[in-house]
């Protein structure tokens, strides 16, 4: 039979979704196994080669779980809201409604095309009203409870995105989308309370299976640090002080200067404060996060301001410099010269005191900080540092200081996070609108949702300005997005929406007066924060009333494997996970955490470079399809490299896959009536290995197991069986699904799929090698190997016999003679010549 992977492909991609093969009774299962990958944002025009390697190794996992008995549910849809978005519809010249309709018809084509097993009559997609009114739902729990709330504050400003951004949108001072330098603005934005749920977020990482970097990389956001709080008193003002937060607290005599950051100055410090530091903050401020962590050389300028220390009570002074940040701590450090790096080098160029207070064994370590020479950050023994003298600094100096300190009544102990609430006002167009409305006559009332209820989680809103503002009721949901010509972003602060008082203008819920609807959409993160808990739910009866039905959920959530990208480990994956704990919290769903278990795939290159639409190396998989079929592409994919790292695609690549593809076809196809034995031993060892190696994402060396065991076919084709062939099929079906169907069905005659037989089960009794390698050395050093039968591997003389006579290492024996024979059973014959 000849094989098309044209007509073989399109053949069986109609027959499954005939069949609704993909589309499990969510009702009805039996075993449920919801298996997710992060659906994408159709920001341009199709899907690329990266998209087709994390995407098959999802669907592989699928099919390998549906052949181990579960029903497994595998949805697709769009993350089509956002920046990404509305800027390809800008560049294209199109409205994002317009452009959407073309872009996701393309991506659903190109995932059909792949052969993924998703179930197209349940997909997601974000900016529809009836997907976003559910999360405008979302946003009204999440300010009735508390948690939201809009405040004027400092936030990262891209002017080339002209909007905000959260903190984990800005990577090395850069926006995450355009690599624009970030600035800095003063705007009123909306907020979520995600610091609430720090400790939460923080300690559950500890109760879910996810790819170790993600993991920690969300620890270290979320950036957990014990410490103390010390006042430090100022000297001019005796009722103010300035309070510092450090985890070194041991070295605090020999603190000689404080740093106070240029944000806390103005806040804090501005009317007592130098005007040469007044001027240089409000010059640090106008830098960029990136530039002022970046900046080598150490810029500050003496605040003419002092403070005593508590320890010592010495006079020191306060300067303002760039590289503290008003994130950090309290936004003021005490400068500890000896034994801080960067404090040494401030200390260097102003010419402050630097006093050691920790002693090392190491003389000439001890020698060079004594002399102001250079700073150590180990710990050591204390010293200038009064009754501490001599106490370990690591141990019980360390608490005794503490306990000092705070019965002076001057510190106090103090948990910091780098966490900061989640920012989700965009002054953007493409966005779900939020779904709050403003009275100025209640608020000069004192009248507002929150005035006349309690928030059902965070009850204190004593730090905004909550008087006037009212969520709309949930029956008036959606809030519907106005399709409007002039939606391009404006960079003034405020969005599109804000121009069109028809849909601003509204009657305020409370007192009827005119009142005015929230302009700002939402982060396109709000978006994809609950996705999840949509799609089993999509047609259910419950459908048009809740966001995710309860029963639907309780048997389908949370989800059983999640896979995708860790670039999104502290913004969508952190994000998904407060709001899940959030809607728990509030008695909607019955668990904590989403995504139990989640691995992260990793970023394919092209060519030995990052695959970028800048560089031109972004390989479409249209044109490989096209070429060599979707089943050939698939293995390729896989083949390349393990699904968490960097697998280089390269063409020279995928034409030998192409040849292993047709060795495939042509063994099926000659061997469909095998009569031969059955190679029991090496097809029950490849059954384990393919297994082990499928339930570990292990996807490169499953297949060279499989190639390994056709070569062995290969070898002695008279010897194949057909269930030799079968348990092939079977294994190879979840990474070249329309092959498999085609030889399941047309050669070995099955009415079923194949995708719904059963995984083959391997026999450990029959595992044991029916051939030995013996390696063979010669004074130590390997020289060659022979193979043993299971029956001889006891027999001595018989192995040491056939190593002596085989051809190669015959050669090294010639007019020698063997002073000793050495052999260990089954491993290794060594001479001693």
């Amino acid at each position: 039979m000849k094989y098309s992977h044209k007509e073989i492909e399109k053949k069986w991609q109609a027959k499954w979704n005939a069949d609704h093969l993909y589309t499990p009774n969510i009702n009805a299962a039996v075993k449920p196994f919801y298996n997710l990958f992060m659906f994408p944002y159709p920001s341009a025009e199709g899907l690329h080669a990266g998209h087709a390697f994390s995407s098959t190794g999802g669907d592989i996992y699928g099919r390998f779980k549906r052949m181990n008995g579960y029903d497994v549910f595998q949805p697709m849809g769009y993350d089509s809201f956002g920046i990404h978005s509305e800027n390809y519809a800008i560049k294209v010249g199109e409205t994002p409604q317009v452009m959407l309709t073309r872009t996701t018809a393309n991506y659903e084509r190109q995932l059909r095309s792949l052969g993924h097993g998703y179930d197209w009559t349940r997909t997601v997609t974000t900016s529809d009203p009836d997907y976003y009114k559910w999360t405008q739902w979302l946003f009204v729990e999440l300010f009735k409870s508390g948690l939201a709330y809009r405040k004027e504050a400092s936030v990262n400003w891209c002017p080339s995105c002209k909007t905000v951004l959260a903190d984990e949108q800005v990577i090395d001072g850069k926006c995450e989308r355009c690599g624009t330098v970030v600035e800095k603005k003063n705007l009123a934005q909306w907020f979520v309370r995600i610091t609430d749920y720090a400790d939460r977020l923080l300690d559950n990482l500890s109760k879910i299976d996810w790819t170790p970097k993600v993991a920690q990389a969300q620890k270290q956001w979320i950036g957990k640090g014990i410490g103390l709080n010390i006042s430090f008193q100022l000297t001019h003002q005796t009722e103010k002080k300035i309070v510092v937060w450090t985890k070194y607290w041991e070295t605090i005599f020999g603190a000689t200067f404080l740093v106070v950051s240029p944000e806390y100055l103005i806040a804090e410090l501005a009317p007592q404060a130098s005007v040469e530091s007044v001027r240089y903050a409000e010059h640090a401020l106008e830098k960029s996060a990136d530039e002022r962590r970046t900046n080598r050389e150490k810029t500050g300028v003496d605040t003419n301001l002092k403070v005593i220390n508590p320890s010592t009570q010495e006079e020191i002074p306060v300067y303002v410099a760039d590289y503290v940040m008003d994130g950090v701590g309290t936004g003021a450090v005490m400068g500890v010269p000896a034994h801080d790096a960067r404090d040494f080098e401030f200390a260097k160029k102003f010419s402050l005191p630097i006093v050691q207070v920790l002693s090392y064994a190491n003389a000439d370590i001890n020698d060079s900080v004594k002399n102001g020479e250079r700073a150590s950050e180990e710990p050591g023994d204390l010293v200038n540092s009064d009754i501490f003298n001599g106490l370990s600094s690591s141990a019980e100096g360390k608490n005794q200081i503490k306990d000092w300190l705070i019965e002076k009544g001057v510190s106090e102990e103090q948990t910091n996070y780098h966490l900061r609430d989640w920012l989700i006002s965009r002054q953007r167009y493409w966005g779900a609108p939020i779904p709050m409305i403003y009275c100025e006559h209640c608020a000069k009332n004192e009248d507002g949702y929150l005035m006349m209820h309690e928030g059902s989680l965070h009850k204190n809103h004593d730090d905004w300005q909550a008087a006037g503002w009212y969520p709309v009721d949930e029956q008036n949901l959606p809030v519907t997005l106005p399709e409007v010509a002039d939606y391009k972003p404006r960079g003034e602060g405020t969005g599109p929406l804000a121009d069109h008082p028809e849909f601003f203008t509204v009657t305020c819920p409370h007192c009827g007066s005119e009142a005015r609807r929230e302009t700002d959409v939402m982060d396109t993160f709000m978006d994809s924060s609950w996705y999840f808990l949509r799609y089993p739910s999509t047609d259910s009866e419950t459908a048009e009333t809740k966001p995710f039905d309860p029963e639907v959920t309780k048997k389908w959530l949370p989800v059983h494997f999640y896979l995708g990208g860790a670039e999104h480990a502290v913004l969508h994956l952190m994000y998904a996970r407060f709001v899940t704990q959030v809607l728990y919290d509030l008695n909607h769903i019955s668990f904590e955490e989403p995504f139990p278990k989640f691995f992260a795939n990793g970023l394919m290159i092209k060519d030995g470079a990052k695959m970028s639409k800048s560089r031109g190396n972004v390989v479409n998989p249209d044109s490989y399809i096209e070429k060599f079929g979707a089943d050939t592409l698939r293995l390729y994919l896989m083949f390349m490299g393990p699904m968490d790292g960097s697998p280089d695609f390269r063409d020279t690549g995928i034409e030998g896959m192409q040849r292993f593809v047709m060795k495939l076809w042509n063994l099926f196809d000659k061997g469909h009536d095998a009569q031969g034995h059955v190679y029991d031993s090496v097809m029950h060892k490849t059954i384990k290995r393919v297994t082990e190696e499928v339930s570990d994402f292990r996807y490169n060396t499953a297949i060279a197991g499989l190639m390994e065991y056709v070569n062995a076919l290969k070898e002695n084709e008279a010897e194949i069986s057909r269930e030799n062939l079968v348990v092939l099929c079977q294994l190879l079906a979840p990474f070249a699904p329309h092959l498999t169907e085609e030889v399941w069905s047309e050669i070995f005659k099955n009415e079923k799929s194949i995708h719904l037989s059963e995984w083959p089960k391997y026999d450990e009794t029959k595992i044991i090698a029916e051939k030995i390698v013996v390696a063979v050395q010669i004074n130590g050093k390997l020289r060659g190997q022979v193979e043993v039968s299971k029956e001889d591997i006891e027999k001595e003389d018989s192995v040491v016999s056939k190593a002596k006579s085989d051809s190669q290492i015959a050669k090294w024996l010639e007019s020698t003679e063997i002073k000793k024979t050495i052999y260990v059973k089954g491993k290794i014959v060594n001479f001693v010549i």
